[in-house]
Parts: structure tokens; C-alpha cells; sequence
């Protein structure tokens, strides 16, 4: 019997006015894999993306999660914005604790899930910073400890590593792989970097520069363990970085090496 993908768009479009945003976009995502949205901005990435979390709904197609139609936001399907969106007022511990206090999970047991997902994200000790005390790269640790305590099944990430710089950025990729690791949830990621999208990913999704399609999908096959920083010159990723870059300027991609979507 075939098994059930986590996440299946069929002939998913969606319109703003009289714009198509996305245009009959298919694709399905297993149980724990990485998916990357690749493209230049206003492609869709983003929208897409709140479509999956149930903030928007499709205007044609079908969106299923765990088969069923997404008809709204869910504790299943969590977000994790670029701007980490924490409460200012509440400490690093208190923001990763605040959706726990909201189900009415027991202070003791808060508690303890909390110091466990600052240890997963190496913040073990930082619990009573407050936004402002942490930088950049501490507060989107934050983030992502708040989205994984509450246990969802899909992480939505919207580009959540692009405004810190480059040395932090490579470390938190490093980390959300050791993460996932843990935790096997799925995640769908959003960026404009195609060494990111590689680095991370399991399968890379190449959006359209218009027209709101998925021109061309990437299967990615790098070395265990993933996180290794010496993956990022490996020659699998040296290579699909090219092939990548050229399907993004319009290039064809050789036979065998990505899967091109057909459109009618």
C-alpha cells in the first residue's frame, strides 16, 4: 500500500486581483523530509507558504495535510518567521514555554520541556535573556525552540536566517540540521539562497521568476552527517549549485540530473 505524503498540493493556484500569484502548483512532501522554495522575490515562495499554515486558502486545487484539506491554521503546521517574532517582554524561556502555557501544560513540566529545546538549540543557560539582550542569530535560536516545543508535525521557515550575517547563518543551518535530526519533523524552507536551499534540503523546488510555477525540482544527495560544514565543498554540492543557478537563469537542465515540470 502506497504510503501517504505529509503535505500534497494539487493544481494549487492562488490570485491576488487580477494576478495569479500561483499558478497550478502540485507537488507532495514526506513525513520528514526538507523541502527548499527557491526563487526570486514575488515568485510565490512566501505565498505558498501561507497557504500550507492555513493563513490564505487556495483560490483552485487542493491542499491537503495528512490528507485532509487545510482549512486554517494548526499546532501541526508551525511558522518560523525571518524576524523570529518573539514577545519582547518575556525572556527567551518564556517565549519557548508560551503556546505550552496556552494548551494549560503544568508550570513543572513547562519548565523542563523548555530547558530541554535551549539545550537543543545551544542556548542551554540563556533562559532569562530578554530579546533585547540576545543577538540576532540567539533570538531566531529562540524561534525555533518555541516552534519545536510544541511538537508540529511541518515547520514553515520564511527566509528565517537571511538578516544575520553570513558566519551565523552557516552555524544556525548547521544547527536546524541537527534539529531535524532530532526531532524528524518536515520542513518547508524559504530562501533566495540556492547554497542555503542546498545545504539544507532534501529536494529543492525552483519557482518561476513569473508566472507562479514550479519550474524544475532538485533531489539533493549529500553526505551524513548532513551538518557537516565540509559539505558546503563537497563536489555533489559544487555541482548542484551550478545546475541550479543556470535552471534559475533559464537554462535547461541536463537529462537525469532534476525533474522539469510539465504545464499545459
Amino acid at each position: 500500500m502506497a504510503v501517504q505524503p505529509l503535505l500534497k498540493a494539487a493544481d494549487v493556484s492562488f490570485t491576488y486581483g487580477a494576478s495569479a500569484v500561483l499558478d497550478r502548483v502540485s507537488f507532495e512532501i514526506g513525513g520528514s523530509e526538507v523541502v527548499s522554495l527557491l526563487g526570486p522575490s514575488g515568485c510565490g515562495k512566501s505565498t505558498l507558504l501561507n497557504l500550507i499554515a492555513g493563513f490564505r486558502k487556495p483560490s483552485d486545487g487542493k491542499l491537503l495535510f495528512q490528507g485532509a484539506p487545510i482549512a486554517g491554521p494548526g499546532p501541526d503546521r508551525a511558522v518560523v518567521f525571518q524576524s523570529g517574532a518573539l514577545f519582547d517582554w518575556l525572556t527567551a524561556r518564556q517565549n519557548i514555554e508560551f503556546s505550552l502555557s496556552c494548551r494549560g501544560v503544568p508550570k513543572a513540566e513547562r519548565r523542563e520541556v523548555s530547558e530541554r529545546m535551549m539545550t537543543l538549540v545551544g542556548l542551554r543557560g540563556s533562559g532569562d535573556l530578554y530579546p533585547y539582550q540576545m543577538s540576532g542569530g540567539m533570538r531566531q535560536r529562540v524561534g525555533v525552540a518555541r516552534v519545536i516545543a510544541a511538537r508540529p508535525r511541518i515547520m514553515l521557515m520564511d527566509e528565517p536566517f537571511a538578516a544575520v550575517d553570513v558566519q551565523t547563518r552557516e552555524a544556525l543551518q548547521e544547527e536546524l540540521l541537527r534539529i531535524h535530526e532530532a526531532t524528524k519533523c518536515a520542513i518547508v524552507f524559504v530562501t533566495h539562497s540556492i547554497e542555503e536551499a542546498v545545504f539544507l534540503s532534501n529536494r529543492v523546488f525552483v519557482l518561476a521568476r513569473s508566472g507562479g510555477r514550479i519550474d524544475t525540482e532538485f533531489d539533493v544527495a549529500l553526505p551524513a552527517p548532513r551538518w557537516e560544514p565540509l559539505n558546503r565543498l563537497d563536489p555533489e554540492f559544487l555541482r548542484l549549485r551550478e545546475r541550479i543557478y543556470l535552471a534559475m537563469k533559464g537554462e535547461v537542465p541536463v537529462a537525469g540530473e532534476a525533474r522539469v515540470h510539465e504545464f499545459a
